[in-house]
């Protein structure tokens, strides 16, 4: 079984991902690290390029991979769970753990990173309220955990998810 983080942009998953494998000793593997390596440009590029259906079909390939590996930290893009085939298998092969945060705080953390194309065309910071809005009960079926992460250090997070495991359902043993 691997450990899977899922949720909104800013919300930690990369941050905590690499606190976890560092205290399970597991391999972190990213998927948006992964997309960016194998297409050789970066989101925003690949996004330029190919637009956002693209991206997903790179990101529904990276996921086919991850899931064919065990005893990882998976940290997925925030979009991941918007295709039913990446749950399903994330869901087969790991614990997901829904790393949530209110709109405002992933506004701030967001802030401070250029490097997030729009997922809408409108200001990345100002469509944060309505796409994750749209995303909440996606993320709600996906996960077996959930941590709200506003207010928290990623190793606040990251304690949270190791006192937690293992979780009914999820079959991480530390």
């Amino acid at each position: 079984m691997n450990l899977v983080l899922i949720g909104y942009r800013a919300t930690g998953k990369s941050s905590v991902g690499a606190l976890l494998s560092k205290q399970l000793h597991w391999p972190l593997l990213d998927t948006d690290d992964l997309i960016q390596q194998e297409a050789r440009q970066t989101i925003p590029e690949i996004v330029a390029a190919g637009g956002w259906d693209h991206f997903r079909h790179l990101e529904k390939m990276a996921v086919a991979r991850v899931c064919s590996l065990d005893h990882h930290v998976i940290a997925t893009g925030g979009g991941v769970v918007l295709e039913p085939e990446n749950v399903a298998r994330l869901r087969a092969t790991g614990c997901l753990i829904w790393l949530q945060a209110d709109a405002e705080t992933i506004q701030a953390r967001l802030a401070a990173d250029d490097n997030r194309p729009s997922l809408t065309g409108a200001d990345t910071i100002k469509e944060v309220p309505q796409v994750l809005e749209k995303r909440l009960a996606a993320y709600r079926r996906a996960a077996h955990i959930n941590i709200d992460t506003s207010g928290l250090s990623p190793a606040q997070i990251a304690e949270r998810i190791l006192r937690l495991l293992p979780e009914p359902g999820c079959g991480v043993k530390t």
